[in-house]
């Protein structure tokens, strides 16, 4: 009897824990209540985005993110870092060969020693502390991903610039939250933006950033005041070292949107060497799609 009810159990367990890992969401819990969501974006275009292959060779080398989040310093369903350090720290590992770590803040220099690529989303700030660190892990050829807020130098947004292309001054930025009619035309045939020429989102841009921009390579823009304005770019400081950015990021739902989450995954595998195309099996779990 003993036997029967001990196997029962154990059973019980496994078909609880399989129950459990089914009901886990890969979507982000909350969004602003106050704008309507956009629309879920039709399949036919997601699968016209996905479409070709990067010709980049494939590597069974795992790749190690470190996913950096920080307090979250906006209303509900904006700028939440850690909705998206539990949601995304889950996803991309789903992915094969991929091993993902988190920080709070900024990372140590242990963790940052055994990380490919970082990838921050938080409020941004730049000291010579922190440049010691990236200066270090971009030396050595590791690869950064900056989203949003993320950007921002407060004081120092030159010095940040140097290191990823173009920055932002606390207080001194232009933005705008609507509608976005994003143009990839400038990324000629960046593997990162592959299939992408006009894509909408309902987000956030930044403009009047600081940097030189002839020093980007820029994916994508935004008109803002007249002028078509970088919100997508790529960056390479060093010989080896690889930096992505995206400008939007500020809404929630945009990371369940899966153009978005195909540029994020693509600029990531790109900053860290490796095939592009590497997590587009996570492109539409539990995204908003129709």
């Amino acid at each position: 009897m003993y036997r029967i009810l001990f196997a029962a159990a154990i059973f019980v367990g496994i078909i609880g824990n399989a129950v459990a890992e089914q009901a886990q969401s890969y979507r982000m819990p909350t969004y602003n209540d106050v704008v309507n969501p956009p629309p879920p974006r039709p399949k036919s275009d997601v699968d016209a985005l996905l479409a070709g292959k990067d010709p980049t060779p494939t590597s069974e080398k795992p790749l190690k993110v470190l996913l950096v989040a920080g307090p979250k310093d906006h209303k509900l369903g904006e700028h939440d870092y850690p909705a998206w350090l539990d949601v995304w720290s889950r996803l991309l590992a789903k992915a094969p060969h991929t091993e993902v770590k988190t920080a709070w803040m900024f990372p140590t220099p242990e963790e940052a020693e055994k990380a490919d690529v970082m990838v921050f989303y938080q409020k941004g700030l730049w000291n010579e502390k922190r440049a010691e660190l990236i200066d270090q892990f971009l030396a050595r050829g590791g690869g950064l991903v900056y989203i949003h807020w993320a950007v921002n130098g407060e004081d120092h947004p030159h010095e940040f610039a140097k290191r990823i292309g173009m920055a932002s001054k606390a207080g001194a930025v232009g933005f705008r939250h609507g509608p976005l009619d994003i143009d990839f035309t400038p990324a000629g045939d960046h593997p990162v933006a592959r299939n992408f020429d006009r894509v909408k989102w309902y987000d956030e841009t930044y403009w009047r950033l600081r940097g030189d921009a002839s020093k980007i390579s820029l994916l994508g823009t935004s008109r803002e005041d007249g002028d078509d304005t970088p919100q997508f770019w790529t960056y390479q400081p060093t010989d080896e070292g690889r930096v992505f950015v995206s400008v939007p990021g500020h809404y929630m739902w945009s990371f369940d949107d899966p153009a978005f989450r195909l540029l994020l995954m693509r600029g990531i595998a790109w900053s860290g060497h490796r095939n592009v195309d590497r997590f587009n099996n996570l492109v539409l779990l539990d995204a908003r799609v129709e």
